[in-house]
């Protein structure tokens, strides 16, 4: 059995593989790891194998664990990737986005791809249909845009993500949100039209915890993937061990 650790700024992910089968899944908080952990193999001792793919520090009490329980592969510039690294630092590369772009040259080989990640950041990161990774930019996630409307203002209110926002603002809450959500909207056209014109056939896949809200508004083909980074890490496992 295999074990898919994803630590994301504001919460982490774990997903249990039986060869390529989903066995189970949760989410917990950063405090919550360990335990989590302890409970995990109390239930599942079956797992020898894991991936450990973070954007925050991991406690070295979590990472010793996981190294006397499985083989555990940590996700950075150095292992073997499938695809040529052309980021001027790769060694500054996050692991999200190391997993991303590994995630694309697997689901898409021989395309030119756009991966498009809305979280907490919005990470953008493109691919080449020659399996070369080109660079990618880095832009404020939605709850992020939020907050520093209402943190450096004095008298902005902080607004939560609303399904029902009116898309031209008739109040100052609604105006806050069609401000954040079509400015990252219109921002994932921009890109996705800039590398359309140079690069044919672009793919863009759309993941992260607000993919689902913004795959709505888009107005281009789009393919939108909740799970995109776990499964690229589980055969990012496999490629290393196989």
């Amino acid at each position: 059995m295999k074990l898919v650790l994803d630590i994301g700024n504001t919460f982490g992910k774990l997903v249990v593989y039986r060869q390529e089968d989903e066995v189970f899944r949760a989410q917990f908080e950063h405090k919550d790891m360990y335990t989590t952990l302890i409970g995990l193999f109390f239930d599942f001792p079956g797992i020898k194998q894991a991936i450990l793919c973070s954007v925050v520090v991991v406690d070295s009490k979590i990472r010793l664990f996981l190294k006397e329980k499985t083989i555990l592969l940590e996700v950075n510039s150095e292992m073997k990737l499938p695809f040529e690294n052309k980021y001027e630092t790769p060694e500054t590369l996050g692991a999200d986005r190391i997993g991303l772009v590994a995630a694309a040259s697997f689901k898409y080989p021989g395309k030119n791809c756009l991966v498009v990640d809305a979280g907490s950041c919005v990470t953008y990161d493109f691919i080449s249909s020659d399996g070369i990774y080109r660079g990618g930019a880095i832009s404020p996630g939605l709850q992020m845009r939020f907050k520093a409307m209402h943190d450096y203002t004095n008298k902005l209110p902080f607004v939560t993500l609303n399904e029902a926002f009116i898309a031209l603002g008739t109040n100052t809450q609604n105006s806050i949100l069609a401000g954040a959500v079509n400015g990252l909207v219109f921002e994932i056209e921009g890109w996705q039209s800039s590398f359309g014109s140079t690069h044919k056939d672009l793919t863009l896949i759309l993941t992260g915890g607000d993919a689902q809200f913004l795959s709505k508004r888009l107005k281009n083909t789009i393919f939108a993937h909740s799970n995109f980074l776990v499964q690229g890490l589980c055969q990012l496992l496999d490629y290393n061990t196989l």
